[in-house]
């Protein structure tokens, strides 16, 4: 049974229609990797799948279970979100921060347990930022916020982690690491659904690559058969050429000169 369904979804707010015919699965320990341009429909789809937005039409499911049906602390212990990185509002520290992942399961007036405390640190370390535990979070830099946000959604212990360009204010180091993060957590079994604007991510994790592209799916299957440079043409507007890497075997993408002349 897939741990994460779109069931032919029609997405959008009230009577604009947003994406169309959207029926995807995301299997356990299974990374799937959400490409298209600015404004093809991937956030509006992410909300939907979270249930932040109620579908215009079709269904979400989890381990089968229509989410429609789900109380909202229900939906919480079963699906995480990793936002791109955000300005804050109230001076909580990076410790504190993390720690609210652990609302869903917490009991109501209850405060959390010497567990919950444990698990914060575990995925402050996880990610390799416990000395900002102390530091306050509208303080650090944008990377540092971002590492702080997928902390957190670990620390909630979901089986689904959603997470909207997690690597997008990172610089190259820590990109590599939330990756090689994103690989390890699939591997515990963990079901992933991640968007980002760099081909070469899928090459890097993905098992399954999803082409979005003016609100309908185009593509979906592995990045070897999904990545293609006609795809990445018809959906960015650029030529580009796809190589391995004779070291490694790896696939690579870059823009052509073509599509960087004048």
């Amino acid at each position: 049974m897939s741990a994460l369904a779109a069931r032919d979804l029609t997405t959008g707010y009230g009577t604009r229609i947003v994406g169309r015919g959207i029926s995807l699965a995301i299997e356990p320990g299974e990374v799937l990797c959400l490409l298209g341009p600015n404004g093809c429909g991937k956030t509006t789809l992410f909300k939907t799948l979270l249930g932040l937005l109620p579908p215009l039409s079709g269904r979400v499911e989890i381990a089968g279970r229509d989410i429609a049906g789900l109380k909202p602390e229900e939906l919480a212990r079963e699906i995480a979100y990793v936002p791109q990185a955000q300005a804050a509002t109230f001076p909580f520290t990076v410790r504190d921060m993390v720690l609210m992942g652990r609302a869903a399961r917490i009991g109501s007036f209850a405060a959390p347990s010497g567990r919950d405390e444990a698990v914060t640190d575990e995925a402050l370390a996880r990610l390799g930022i416990e000395t900002l535990a102390e530091r306050v979070f509208t303080e650090i830099s944008g990377g540092e916020r971002q590492l702080a946000l997928i902390a957190r959604a670990l620390a909630q212990q979901a089986a689904i982690l959603v997470m909207d360009e997690p690597t997008a204010s990172l610089d190259f180091g820590n990109q590599v690491r939330v990756l090689a993060q994103i690989k390890a957590l699939a591997r515990s079994g963990q079901s992933i659904v991640l968007s980002t604007h760099d081909p070469d991510h899928a090459f890097l994790c993905a098992d399954r690559v999803a082409l979005l592209h003016a609100g309908h799916l185009v593509a979906l299957g592995t990045p070897e058969e999904t990545v293609t440079a006609d795809r990445l043409k018809t959906i960015y507007g650029v030529d580009v050429v796809i190589v391995t890497l004779a070291e490694t075997g790896r696939r690579v993408c870059a823009p052509s000169l073509n599509a960087l002349s004048l």
